[in-house]
């Protein structure tokens, strides 16, 4: 993020109640964080203060408060009811923006609607689990509609699940945005105007761009040139599916046998993927910046279980970059259109993952091609600073609706 300029506030105070704090979720609220900023609003930011999210909200100008709340509900979800409500008062805030499943739910009941409040899921909680677990997620998001002035999707495909699951909420949809800049292409790599032809099999644009970025990387900077580097970036857990991709990861191998798998992110999963991983696959663990990681790759990855949508495919492409994901929610709507039946796998089928990344490994010109789309694409569509406005938008709209007196009192 660019470091905010000192403007004239706008009187309005907006509260971040954040969880989980890595991954998309945090560089969603981050973005925001900064285009409020900008803007000359007070914002506020509610989180644990493990992970990336606090410091870099921080950074950017926000006030951070400390917030002990854990992924999952249980019991400590009282102590972490009566830790927002004590947020909300020393924040005062004009409206109030949940995160993702456990601040709705930790948010939602300490508010209890006495302030506009936006929950914003970021996938919903009852795909992540079955059984009564999953019953009763659902059940929850019916019921806290009464305390949601607005439920914010990331896409048209997660609004959609709502509806499925019951929910009669006040919709916006709002797609995810990226920092076009942070995430652009190596400078000339699509030519002056984003065109720029492709010659031979490998595409001189391409391999220059990839080689450049991996000799700037450690990890990768041994690696032979020429060899198929496929990228995966996210939080190792059951969500993201990395677990799939290794399966069809010996697939590829037996096609393509010096190609190459990088893991970026960290997570629950992560001892069981590297007991599971072959060797031809590189854990980077998480990184403070995954812009030269894209660059480094010949394609990204991401099989995921679910999703609202996702970032990691959106930087991708910004980056020039052609992608292969799980169609679950979002990512229809993220991809270049016509690129469907290249680009989109069903969700949990490791021989139709292995099929897909292994056609595109194998036809450089279609990989360039399709990343150059994907790179208009995501300038024309899903620039951070749309989503920015949009979401401005959403919170005037909130914002100036008058508190129904039926609303129960902030929790005690």
């Amino acid at each position: 993020m660019r470091p905010q300029r000192h403007r004239p506030g706008t009187g309005f105070t907006a509260l971040h109640l954040v969880q989980p704090v890595d991954g998309g979720v945090a560089r969603v609220v981050l973005d925001l964080v900064g285009a409020q900023l900008e803007a000359g609003v007070r914002v506020a930011v509610a989180c644990p203060g493990e992970g990336p999210l606090a410091a870099a909200a921080a950074r950017l100008g926000a006030e951070v408060h400390g917030w002990r709340v854990t992924r999952d509900p249980g019991p400590g979800l009282v102590r972490e009811v009566a830790q927002a409500v004590r947020v909300v008062r020393r924040v005062e805030p004009d409206l109030v923006h949940a995160h993702s499943a456990k601040a709705g739910l930790a948010g939602r009941l300490a508010v209890r609607g006495r302030v506009p409040t936006v929950f914003q899921p970021h996938a919903w909680s009852f795909e992540a689990v079955g059984g009564m677990t999953g019953r009763l997620a659902g059940c929850w998001e019916r019921w806290a509609v009464r305390w949601t002035d607005r439920v914010v999707c990331v896409s048209d495909a997660e609004r959609r699940t709502g509806e499925r699951a019951g929910i009669r909420a006040p919709w916006s949809v709002v797609h995810n945005g990226v920092d076009v800049g942070r995430f652009g292409p190596a400078a000339g790599r699509f030519g002056p105007a984003g065109g720029g032809a492709v010659a031979g099999p490998s595409g001189p644009a391409d391999m220059a761009d990839t080689t450049a970025a991996r000799a700037a990387l450690p990890q990768l900077a041994a690696l032979p040139p020429g060899t198929p580097l496929v990228l995966c970036v996210g939080r190792l857990c059951r969500q993201k599916g990395q677990d799939i991709l290794l399966r069809a990861w010996r697939q590829i191998l037996l096609q393509l046998p010096r190609a190459r798998l990088v893991l970026v992110g960290d997570g629950p999963d992560a001892d069981v993927l590297r007991a599971a991983a072959p060797p031809s696959v590189l854990f980077a663990g998480a990184v403070p910046d995954t812009a030269p990681w894209y660059r480094a790759a010949d394609l990204v990855v991401l099989p995921s279980r679910w999703e609202g949508m996702a970032v990691a495919p959106l930087e991708a492409m910004a980056s020039g970059r052609a992608v292969v994901l799980s169609d679950v929610d979002g990512a229809r709507e993220s991809l270049s259109p016509g690129y469907e039946a290249l680009c989109l796998i069903p969700p949990e089928d490791p021989p139709a993952l292995a099929a897909a990344i292994g056609a595109l490994l194998r036809d450089a010109p279609l990989r360039e091609a399709i990343g150059r789309q994907g790179h208009q694409h995501v300038l024309s569509t899903y620039d951070v600073r749309q989503t920015a406005r949009a979401i401005a938008d959403v919170y005037r709209e909130v914002a100036s609706v008058p508190r129904p007196e039926r609303r129960e009192p902030i929790f005690q």
